[in-house]
């Protein structure tokens, strides 16, 4: 019963592989019920042998389902791809869960729920200390963190354990000490807060949409079958445009996409469970604006993933190598975390994915030997030429891939509530029927008439 047996049980070839029905719907839903689990212990003393023994079912449970179950219509694909992230996200969970023998405990908390009786430290709150060691007397009461919520929707337990397993950046967490929180630039003031995250959801809706519609009109690549971002039949000064411009609209895509999703979440999280504006900070950080790649991916992009990346490379590799091990270990394990997620789309595995991310830790090590040797930091117009030039480039390593595995053709935005397809699109073609030339005309032409 070798290794490979193992692996093909709990991932099977694609041809293998259970389309999915509604009477699969327990299923489907089945790991999320060990993780609960995990994330309860998580926030409950002594209970670290308990965490590790459930650590290999919460993962053995979360790949066997969502790599063996797959839709099987092309243009589901990309609910494929949803799958692959949900397994990774609960293995890493799981894993963060497991590993910490104290728990998951917030910003001055010495055991789950249980307070320091001083404030915490300057030292504490940048670096954080998930290892306490203090004596029982420097205990004190349970904690406002595990208090009743003000909207008595849910039990205290309830929602201890939802916060915790829900949490991505870690505000107000050990493990997101030292995270970085962009400025809000919304009114505080809670009516006026909810109608500018409403304001933001259309606008990145709008932008998800046209991206998306452009991407569509490109032959092969907007198809669910797949095909190469970089057209073979364009002479190469405008393969590479091309090819450049859907990079760009992909990016275009991934930042729409996250602010919208997180303004929904948002929304959610204000109108049901009470949460105030302050707990919901911006989720990117005016990430078209670029000093450096260093602020680039520490600050500019989202940081939902951080620890995730930690758990899947970068803890190990700071354990390796410090620091630099850490820098590498993250790339890697972004790229894993990825890769492994686009694998459940069910054509094979692409190491250009890893290529990409990898290769940014040595493009952040050239920022830092730029320092060091001219004394000047990257940043201001240059710096950001050359974060552009490091995304667009090396970034169509990863549109090229996800494309050519058919994400350009998936059902994101269904036709009839897409205003580009809607309107925009035939209003382009009208006006190219009746100038006999517009940007439509343009497109086609620069694509050789594919369209």
């Amino acid at each position: 019963f070798s290794a490979h047996n193992v692996y093909r049980t709990l991932i099977p070839y694609p041809e293998h592989r259970i389309p999915i029905q509604f009477q699969h719907s327990p299923q489907l839903i089945l790991p999320l019920v060990p993780l609960f689990y995990m994330a309860y212990l998580s926030r409950r003393p002594d209970t670290f042998v308990q965490r590790l023994m459930l650590l290999p079912v919460v993962v053995c449970l979360a790949f066997g389902t969502y790599f063996r179950f797959t839709y099987s219509e092309p243009e589901l694909n990309f609910y494929n791809l949803g799958q692959g992230v949900l397994a990774q996200l609960i293995t890493s969970k799981a894993i963060d869960f497991a590993w910490r023998r104290d728990g998951m405990l917030k910003v001055g908390e010495m055991k789950p729920g249980v307070l320091r009786k001083s404030r915490p430290s300057v030292h504490d709150l940048h670096y954080g200390n998930a290892n306490g060691d203090a004596s029982s007397s420097q205990y004190q009461e349970l904690s406002a963190y595990t208090a009743s919520p003000k909207h008595q929707l849910l039990p205290p337990w309830l929602y201890d354990t939802l916060e915790v397993m829900l949490a991505a950046r870690g505000l107000g967490w050990q493990f997101g000490v030292g995270v970085h929180v962009p400025k809000e630039r919304r009114p505080l003031e809670r009516h006026a807060f909810i109608r500018a995250t409403v304001i933001s959801i259309i606008k990145n809706y709008v932008m998800l949409d046209a991206s998306v519609s452009f991407i569509r009109l490109v032959p092969e690549v907007g198809s669910p079958q797949g095909g190469t971002i970089f057209r073979p039949y364009l002479p190469i000064p405008q393969r590479y445009i091309l090819s450049t411009a859907i990079n760009l609209a992909t990016g275009a895509c991934l930042v729409a996409g996250f602010e919208m999703t997180y303004g929904f979440i948002t929304i959610f999280a204000l109108t049901v469970l009470s949460s105030t504006p302050e707990m919901w900070p911006p989720i990117m950080d005016d990430p078209w604006r670029p000093d450096s790649l260093h602020i680039f991916w520490a600050k500019r992009w989202h940081q939902a993933l951080r620890e995730t990346f930690f758990v899947y490379g970068g803890f190990l590799g700071k354990w390796l190598a410090g620091n630099m091990g850490m820098l590498f270990g993250t790339f890697i394990g972004s790229g894993l975390y990825h890769e492994l997620s686009a694998y459940a789309l069910g054509k094979g595995f692409d190491w250009d994915v890893m290529l990409f991310f990898i290769v940014q830790a040595p493009l952040i090590l050239l920022e830092k030997l730029w320092h060091r040797v001219t004394g000047h930091r990257v940043g201001g117009i240059y710096g950001s030429l050359w974060v552009y030039f490091c995304v667009l480039v090396t970034g169509q390593l990863l549109a090229n891939s996800w494309y050519s595995r058919g994400l350009g053709g998936a059902l994101i935005i269904p036709s009839a509530i897409s205003p580009s397809r809607q309107l925009l699109i035939p209003l382009l073609r009208r006006a190219d029927q009746v100038l006999g030339f517009g940007p439509l005309s343009v497109l086609q032409t620069s694509l050789g008439g594919g369209m």
